[in-house]
């Protein structure tokens, strides 16, 4: 047993659709939840930057003694896996979970993949699932205005549902299976359900990573059976952090803990 916590981070709020289902999975275990909110969004940010903020938060993460730190964020997965590994070897990310997943289920092995512009210029998601299965065929989508429009809190808003109408128009009818390449988007999953063609899996990458997860800490003996509390830390105040992750989650966090990277 280890009853350390397991440590979470992401650019802002989006890592929060992977806690909820870490909890869901493994609700004895304490978590640690950073979201760097005063440097949102990384994706558009450059690679050695991301690099920099990932290593910073990796750092914050070490300090609070967790025992498994989880990459909620798709742009630094896609960046700053490698040289995280040799600081910190107990990691996982958010992307080969739903490779993993978007693989098993496409049937036309036509794959559609939308994130950040970082993400999908990365080509992380096409080498990984090329990799998996060199018959699939990659679509791609960038779709900078999704993030600040969540962080904004406009889930349900006209403009985000416009938006997502634009950006997801050259995947419409081309694909079986959409990847959601950035733990954000799961905040506006019914928008993008609406607008992509009916029939189409869509894929996030949230109960994927779980899942692996829990695989991982059954593997090293390092499932905790106490606990079961969170803390949730911010590079900035809190804003409306705590209105649409208490609503998201279905819990009412009463304190965030301001942070310095």
């Amino acid at each position: 047993m280890d009853s350390r916590p397991i440590g979470i981070f992401d650019s802002g709020i989006g890592g929060v659709s992977v806690l909820k289902e870490i909890q869901r999975l493994l609700p004895r275990e304490d978590i640690v939840y950073l979201g760097d909110i005063a440097r949102t969004p990384y994706g558009t940010k450059s690679a050695s930057l991301i690099k920099r903020y990932s290593e910073e938060a990796l750092n914050f993460l070490a300090k609070k003694d967790v025992k498994l730190v989880v990459v909620a964020c798709n742009t630094a997965s896609s960046v700053a896996i490698p040289q995280l590994k040799e600081r910190f070897p107990d990691i996982i990310d958010v992307i080969e979970p739903a490779v993993t997943k978007a693989v098993r289920v496409t049937k036309s092995k036509k794959v559609g993949v939308i994130g950040t512009k970082r993400t999908i210029e990365s080509g992380v998601y096409q080498k990984r699932l090329l990799e998996s299965d060199p018959e699939i065929e990659v679509i791609t989508a960038i779709c900078p205005l999704f993030v600040p429009l969540v962080e904004e809190g406009w889930l349900s808003h006209s403009i985000t549902r416009d938006v997502a109408r634009e950006y997801l128009s050259p995947l419409k009818g081309e694909v079986d299976t959409l990847i959601l390449g950035c733990t954000h988007y799961p905040f506006i999953f019914q928008i993008i359900k609406e607008v992509t063609s009916d029939g189409v899996e869509i894929v996030t990458s949230s109960e994927a990573t779980a899942s692996v997860c829990q695989q991982y800490l059954k593997e090293k003996n390092m499932l905790s059976h106490e606990g079961g509390r969170i803390l949730f830390c911010t590079t900035d105040e809190p804003g409306c952090f705590i209105e649409i992750a208490s609503s998201f989650l279905q819990i009412d966090i009463d304190r965030v803990e301001r942070v310095e990277l």
